[in-house]
């Protein structure tokens, strides 16, 4: 199996290349200019270079994963987010089309975002595919966008498309941007005694559902192999946990006395309350079911954040 990933140096995109790999396929790894030279520079604003990286890789499946993903970065810069995120991924998409005159079509696997769904009352919970997206950030707004692109494109054009849409994921190596690396970075700080023992948070009282990172690229996987074309499914653990037990688990695995302290600079201006999804649709379509417990994430997590540690368990 020849596949074609674009993102494949970001925290996702690395542990999927592994796991294609892995599994026997031959991966075209695609990222930015700087990523070195085993990885084809892929601007996704850039028609030919999409075009000459189809060409090269010669792809049966392309996992689409290159995308602005930070929320924060998305209220700075929306308009940016809109370009890389729904435009990016329009180029993409005509040039498939264009790839596959002559050829078998290539799938494309795209990895969405349960942000797509917006704020809901916890009556809602958990949310089903069937679920009408309401977007309540930028970024959320250009998932729901790049959605409807390519599902547009496969109702008009025949795409393959399966759009995944991914709940909270998390895993080593995470950028310390995002909640549960942030957390356990402080507190590696504070256990190896660089730093006073308080830690910086924002919004705790959040539910989300978080699911292991591992298991979200096992789930990329299953669905480019079984799922249907034109298909939307949630890609997520079925249980929320708020991120203050998140946070107390890391500081039990952590072992140190710690002050939490809020910090209104890690405060959404927009933040949703719950988020918990349902994977059925998922599970009957591929068997998959998640592997990875929460408190091994996060055991993981937090020995990949301390200096000298590995960041993987056995």
């Amino acid at each position: 199996m020849r596949t074609l990933v674009t993102g494949a140096t970001g925290f996702v995109g690395r542990y999927l290349t592994a796991a294609l790999e892995a599994g026997g396929a031959s991966v075209f790894a695609c990222g930015g200019p700087h990523d070195g030279p085993d990885v084809f520079a892929l601007d996704l604003d850039d028609p030919a270079a999409i075009a000459a990286a189809l060409d090269i890789a010669r792809p049966d499946l392309v996992f689409h994963l290159a995308a602005q993903t930070f929320v924060p970065e998305s209220f700075a810069s929306p308009v940016a987010t809109y370009r890389t995120n729904v435009v990016g991924t329009a180029h993409l998409a005509s040039a498939v089309r264009a790839y596959a005159d002559g050829r078998a079509m290539p799938r494309i696997l795209f990895t969405s975002s349960a942000e797509v769904y917006g704020a809901r009352s916890a009556g809602e919970m958990p949310l089903r595919e069937s679920t009408l997206p309401a977007p309540a950030t930028p970024y959320a707004a250009s998932k729901a966008g790049a959605e409807a692109v390519l599902l547009a494109e496969s109702r008009c054009f025949g795409l393959d498309v399966v759009v995944a849409r991914a709940f909270n994921h998390i895993g080593p190596g995470q950028n310390e941007r995002f909640v549960v690396p942030s957390f356990a970075r402080q507190l590696a700080t504070i256990a190896g005694g660089a730093s006073s023992p308080v830690l910086m948070v924002g919004n705790l009282n959040a539910v989300r559902d978080f699911l292991d990172v591992r298991d979200v690229v096992a789930a990329y996987v299953a669905l480019a192999r079984d799922g249907t074309s034109g298909e939307i499914y949630n890609v997520c653990s079925g249980a929320g946990r708020t991120v203050r037990d998140v946070l107390r688990e890391l500081i039990a695995i952590a072992g140190v006395p710690v002050e939490v302290r809020e910090d209104p600079e890690r405060m959404r201006p927009l933040d949703v309350p719950v988020f918990v999804g349902s994977a059925q649709k998922l599970e009957a379509a591929t068997g998959w079911h998640p592997a990875i417990p929460l408190s091994q994430s996060l055991r993981d997590i937090y020995r990949s954040a301390v200096p000298g540690k590995p960041g993987e368990s056995s």
